[in-house]
């Protein structure tokens, strides 16, 4: 009834080119700390989805053993597999961030993701970079003469790589569950905070590798070296607001960010909040609050299953409609695009079919606010007028 024929995937990462083994691919499935011993990350809402949907398009039943369906896999070979599972998902357009904070199970500097334009052309589809700021940051100092040099090529980085992409991407915080500070700090606390960033960056062996992806929240090495100062990071925020584009937030662990989202009500671009869940009713709140605010619903459907329609419901209570926009917030394994898509696919037929058939909405109107939340705020949000 409710039909979704083309998706923009607003929000995501590359997958993996290399042959997985069942523990790794096992631990990709879950969050950054292994699984309990005794335990598997296939007893998970996503385990049980890749599980439910992913075999299929392999050859396999439904629902079969993870040992099974891992050993198919490497008999076709990762490339064969990327390539049914993406053009299974009806994703049209990827925006792919192409750095970061690694998520659920990454392995650090051994991830060798594909960029937007190999992931969209495994896909069958479009793609566009959203260009992640932490490690921008990272790649500047390594190169940087002293705190007027780093800033200066700072500043031109972030405007450099914004002409190409559709998006920056950036944590809130340094440390999730603050409030983010509104406003954008003096020229003296940038200055003094990157000379303590660049002082302990020279302090901490091999901090050299500067390659996306490879830290925790905040853009610091694998090793344990120091994230990014957090007013640098503030800094880093509102130098993005200043390019225009649309900025993505990671918001997980319950960080408020209404302050900043007032400070910028009129300036800047959108501002798109990610990695929102258990925390959807408040980032759906916000977005009804501000005009510029917009909420991302990767991590809240991805993570809840085959719950997802009541996640979705949740959201639908209080957010415009014009302000949800899908993506499958995927990265590594190219299951997770595919279950993604499936999963929203399904809670938005379950949530809307239920209110077609109660005669709260009209069948025109669902299907109205269905193509908005797939693919039509994505599009307007990232100016995509030609995908």
């Amino acid at each position: 009834m409710i039909e979704t024929a083309s998706l923009v995937d607003q929000y995501g990462h590359g997958v993996l080119t290399a042959e997985l083994g069942l523990g790794t691919f096992e631990a990709r499935l879950g969050g950054a700390a292994p699984a309990a011993p005794g335990t598997t990350f296939f007893d998970t809402q996503t385990g049980v989805a890749v599980r439910r949907w992913c075999p299929p398009l392999l050859g396999l039943e439904p629902h079969c053993t993870p040992a099974r369906y891992l050993a198919r896999r490497r008999e076709l070979g990762s490339l064969e597999v990327s390539r049914r599972l993406l053009r299974a998902t009806g994703i049209s357009t990827y925006l792919v961030d192409t750095g970061g904070a690694g998520g659920p199970g990454a392995a650090g500097a051994s991830d060798e993701l594909t960029g937007a334009a190999e992931t969209a052309a495994m896909g069958a589809a479009r793609g566009r970079e959203i260009v992640r700021l932490e490690p921008l940051a990272a790649r500047v100092a390594a190169t940087a003469g002293g705190v007027g040099a780093f800033l200066a090529g700072l500043a031109e980085a972030v405007h450099t790589a914004a002409a190409p992409a559709v998006a920056l991407s950036a944590a809130a915080t340094t440390r999730p569950g603050l409030a983010l500070d509104p406003g954008p700090p003096g020229p003296g606390e940038v200055r003094g905070a990157a000379g303590r960033w660049l002082a302990a960056r020279g302090s901490v062996s091999g901090w050299a590798d500067d390659r996306p992806g490879t830290g925790p929240l905040g853009g610091g090495p694998p090793g344990g070296g120091p994230p990014l100062d957090p007013v640098l990071l503030r800094h880093l925020h509102w130098t993005a607001v200043g390019t225009g584009l649309p900025l993505h937030l990671e918001t997980g662990g319950g960080t408020d960010v209404y302050g900043f989202a007032a400070a910028t009500a009129g300036v800047g671009g959108p501002l798109v909040l990610r990695d929102t869940y258990p925390y959807h009713r408040d980032a759906a709140r916000l977005t009804a609050l501000f005009p510029q605010v917009h909420a991302d619903l990767g991590s809240v459907l991805a993570r809840t299953g085959a719950a997802a329609a009541g996640v979705l419901a949740e959201m639908l209570e209080s957010a415009p409609f014009g302000k949800l926009l899908f993506s499958t917030a995927a990265r590594g394994l190219p299951e997770l695009h595919l279950v993604g898509a499936r999963v929203f696919r399904a809670a938005l037929e379950r949530v809307l079919g239920h209110w077609v058939r109660d005669g709260a909405w009209s069948v025109g109107d669902a299907r109205r606010v269905a193509g908005l939340i797939a693919a039509g705020n994505a599009r307007r949000v990232h100016a995509l007028a030609d995908d």
